[in-house]
């Protein structure tokens, strides 16, 4: 009997190590900090490739101590510092213009324009559309599939 246990017991970590990779890649962060470096490694000494403003989403693919490897919507990837990360969910506008609209339909009126690479605050998820915060406080519904993010 306790042979089983030993090999279930070795089975299951095994299989917890292979999954794990998997965690850290549907975790997701955004920047907390005003303005935060993204580093080619795990610590300050590593050189900044990018400095992300706040609300900035990324993908969680690895971690190293306090540092986070993680990748973006153009799949750039770096580390960042984790205390400097939040939960917060943003979004990220993938394509060239996508329209804010007043509600959740392609029929409905739109508010704004949004540029590639706008940042926005998540507020609400829809059946394949986003409700989003812009900076300044304008609100409104975006359609999932231009958005990058969580």
């Amino acid at each position: 009997m306790s042979y089983l246990l030993w090999f279930a017991a070795g089975l299951l970590s095994s299989l917890l190590l292979l999954a794990a990779p998997r965690a850290f890649a549907q975790q997701m962060v955004s920047v907390s900090g005003e303005e935060v470096n993204l580093r080619k490694g795990p610590g300050k000494q590593y050189s900044a490739d990018w400095l992300l403003g706040r609300g900035y989403p990324l993908e969680v693919i690895g971690r190293r101590g306090d540092w986070l490897e993680v990748r973006d919507f153009e799949n750039d990837r770096g580390w960042i510092y984790r205390p400097l990360t939040g939960g917060t969910p943003y979004h990220i506008v993938k394509v060239k213009i996508a329209n804010l609209r007043s509600r959740p339909t392609t029929r409905s009126r739109i508010l704004a324009k949004l540029d590639y690479g706008e940042v926005l605050r998540t507020l609400e998820r829809k059946s394949g559309w986003v409700k989003v915060r812009r900076e300044g406080g304008l609100r409104g519904w975006v359609a999932r599939r231009l958005l990058w993010g969580w």
